[in-house]
């Protein structure tokens, strides 16, 4: 039970979420005891800072008294301030003559002429209504006699009382409730907490399908959720690309090594067939040789690595670049390459990688356009967006085809040369770029557009 126990408060005490709404909780309380203590001594320090000004002006007005009118008028004073019912059962006078013998006033106790001169004392003092801490002036007259005024603190202390009772009781409850809400805020955090522990345990058992529930407030684990559900997309999305890749790359590589090993196998039994049965493995090695490096190239650009090589590109310049590099296939099938170029196309990225993406899209319009092929190649800037569309006249992809065409080894004509990772390379780049690829119909013929961001100006 007390082991049980122990583990609780420790799993308790361990949480940040606890420790964090603890030390808010106790920063908040602490604030509360310093209004309290600053509001106690204010309100106590000015109600005593009024007594003993009242003592020292009575004092004061009253020694003015005895000079100007001598022992008897001061007495007769003394005697009407303590009959007329205003504060006479707080107020304190007394006036002995010059040899300590009482004389008027309502406090005969001698101790009062043992006080220091001209300073407010507290001490306990008998009068009429009994022994009360009072705070008391002493002042001796010019005949030797003695004066001395006071005021009974007890309706004082008993309101002081009532302030730090009223603070203490405000504290205890203030503690209390940040003890509530404490463990309150600990439990509607680890509520909201325990949904993402949830999912990351169903993940990490395998399910990457499950996702956080969405909550329908705005706030800040709203926005982590949806961050960290659009973050189990891409790392989903990732894993079935790799899923995707390692199952096409094995059923791609059966049918070549197949043949490879069907070619050496009729050698090894027919001499007369070794040399062309070498050329044909090392052009297939060829091959494969290429797809890997596609593959690598692919790996490459979605892994961010090139993002760090970006700089200020030239876009038309690079469109000129590749149509002239295209120049001679096009000239060879009677295919006519065009262009309309943005003087502005400018943004900033790996050239290279443009490069690629633009001879990918040019090669493709010329190779499904086949003979008297007529490619155009347009730039266009606008709204902070950059452009590069290659339209051509060939016969298109069909609309329920284009979101498979960018898949790895998918080809929509199988007899065409290639091996299916083109579109899938300039989709990489895209993204690399922060751009997407779009396909659309021309009617006839197919435009592939490539939408970027365009280079800010600094």
């Amino acid at each position: 039970m007390i082991a049980s126990l122990k583990r609780q408060v420790a799993a308790i005490w361990n949480s940040i979420v606890f420790r964090l709404a603890l030390h808010y909780s106790a920063l908040l309380l602490l604030v509360l005891v310093i209004v309290l203590t600053i509001l106690y001594t204010q309100t106590v320090g000015v109600m005593q800072r009024r007594i003993d000004q009242q003592l020292e002006y009575n004092a004061y007005r009253l020694q003015q008294h005895f000079e100007q009118y001598g022992q008897a008028a001061l007495s007769h004073d003394i005697s009407r301030m303590l009959e007329d019912g205003v504060s006479s059962d707080s107020e304190i006078y007394a006036l002995w003559d010059d040899r300590q013998r009482p004389v008027a006033g309502n406090v005969t106790d001698p101790v009062l002429l043992d006080l220091p001169q001209e300073r407010i004392t507290e001490i306990p003092v008998y009068h009429h209504n009994g022994r009360s801490l009072s705070r008391v002036v002493v002042r001796r007259l010019s005949d030797g006699s003695t004066l001395a005024v006071g005021h009974d603190m007890r309706d004082q202390r008993a309101l002081e009382t009532l302030i730090a009772e009223a603070s203490l009781s405000a504290g205890a409850i203030a503690l209390l409730l940040t003890i509530g809400g404490t463990l309150m805020f600990r439990q509607l955090l680890e509520a909201r907490v325990a949904a993402i522990r949830r999912t990351a345990a169903r993940i990490e058992a395998g399910d990457l399908s499950q996702r956080i529930p969405a909550s329908p407030q705005d706030d800040e684990f709203a926005r982590l959720t949806r961050d960290i559900n659009m973050m189990l997309d891409q790392i989903e999305r990732l894993m079935d690309g790799v899923r995707h890749v390692s199952n096409t790359i094995a059923h791609n590589l059966r049918t070549p090594l197949s043949r490879m090993l069907v070619r050496l196998r009729t050698a090894e039994h027919d001499p007369a067939q070794r040399d062309d049965a070498i050329r044909f493995v090392i052009r297939e090695i060829e091959d494969l040789s290429i797809v890997f490096d596609k593959l690598l190239q692919i790996a490459e650009v979605e892994s961010g690595a090139r993002r760090q090589a970006f700089s200020k590109v030239d876009i038309n310049t690079l469109v000129l670049d590749v149509l002239d590099l295209y120049g001679a296939v096009a000239e060879e099938q009677d295919a006519t390459l065009t262009h309309t170029l943005d003087p502005d196309a400018v943004l900033d990225g790996d050239r290279d990688l443009l490069a690629s993406a633009t001879a990918n899209l040019v090669d493709n319009a010329l190779k499904y356009a086949g003979r008297h092929a007529r490619v155009h190649v347009a730039t266009r800037q606008v709204d902070g967006r950059l452009t590069i569309a290659v339209q051509d006249n060939g016969p298109g992809i069909p609309a329920h085809e284009r979101e498979r065409v960018g898949t790895r080894f998918y080809r929509l004509d199988r007899q065409a040369p290639g091996y299916g990772l083109g579109l899938a390379s300039v989709i990489a780049i895209a993204h690399l770029h922060g751009g997407e690829l779009h396909l659309a119909d021309a009617a006839p013929g197919l435009i592939a557009t490539l939408d970027l961001p365009a280079k800010k100006d600094a």
